[in-house]
């Protein structure tokens, strides 16, 4: 049994038995295809019928991994069980594996996710006149676009800006390198701040290839990240715990939310279990750039 004859069959039972709308219908298909794009990550690669309960709890980890919210990984489960159900029911498999499928205890509770409204209502409020305006906004704009780590940002070279071609390139944990699109909003913020701002700083001698600055000419620490983030949301009366990561979490979740390939997502977030094995299939940069022209909010 492949995927693909899998879920049109889903699709046409959705439709025809069940009567449902072709939002849901969408809704549902969306929701297999992720497991289907998990099934493909693997080393060996799974069919429907050969999906086991421990298959389906490895794939509600990935999600939580990846910074889903609670509510969208119990959407999904949802999907999945009715999936099965009707696999079973069509005699297409003989035990169902999601039925004793729940929702993974979390160790530790995700940080919120800003839905889009929210991440335009801190952005917005940035005082575009103040000094310090122009940098904050390329801030939160490169950190929603790239879902970038706090020390990641810091961090930033403007020797690996390749904004010519819509590109960062990150140094994440353990010093692995990976390149991340960025989107029209984030470079066009981003180009501001370097151009018309960074320029006129007396920069401290080693700091002149720091992205971020301080108005002393020496590149940002995260406590700092983390005041403007905190000062932002309290000037908007935000009570969502909201920091850098909150920003990443959202960038990711967006992303799936929205339809993006959870492979291509994986390797933005340049995830360890990612970088460091060989279950995940490389991606060309083309293909990570169309994802985030297709399905960022704010590209």
């Amino acid at each position: 049994m492949d995927w693909r004859s899998a879920i049109k069959g889903f699709k046409s039972y959705l439709k025809l038995e069940k009567s449902l709308s072709d939002n849901s219908i969408q809704a549902y298909s969306r929701d297999i295809d992720k497991l289907f794009q998990f099934s493909e990550m693997q080393r060996v690669k799974l069919k429907p019928d050969t999906v086991s309960l421990n298959d389906l709890r490895r794939f509600i980890i990935t999600l939580n991994e990846l910074g889903m919210i609670a509510s969208s990984q119990a959407r999904i489960l949802s999907g999945v069980k009715a999936f099965y159900k009707y696999l079973l029911m069509e005699d297409l498999i003989n035990i169902d594996p999601s039925e004793l499928l729940e929702a993974p205890r979390l160790s530790r509770k995700l940080p919120d996710v800003l839905n889009i409204d929210e991440i335009n209502r801190l952005i917005g409020a940035i005082d575009l006149s103040k000094p310090e305006g122009p940098r904050n906004k390329a801030i939160l704009e490169v950190l929603y676009s790239c879902g970038l780590r706090v020390s990641e940002l810091t961090g930033l070279k403007i020797s690996n800006l390749y904004l010519d071609i819509d590109f960062i390139k990150v140094t994440g944990k353990g010093n692995k390198e990976r390149l991340v699109p960025i989107g029209n909003e984030a470079k066009k913020a981003l180009l501001i701040w370097l151009q018309q701002v960074r320029v006129h700083l007396d920069i401290k001698k080693g700091e002149d290839d720091y992205v971020f600055l301080n108005r002393r000419g020496a590149h940002l620490t995260r406590e700092m990240i983390f005041i403007i983030i905190k000062n932002l949301a309290e000037s908007i009366g935000l009570k969502k715990t909201t920091s850098p990561h909150t920003f990443r979490h959202s960038f990711a979740t967006h992303l799936i939310e929205n339809g993006a390939d959870l492979r291509a997502v994986q390797e933005m977030l340049g995830h360890e279990s990612i970088t460091t094995t060989e279950i995940y299939t490389h991606l060309d940069r083309e293909y990570l750039r169309s994802t985030i022209i297709e399905f960022h909010p704010r590209s």
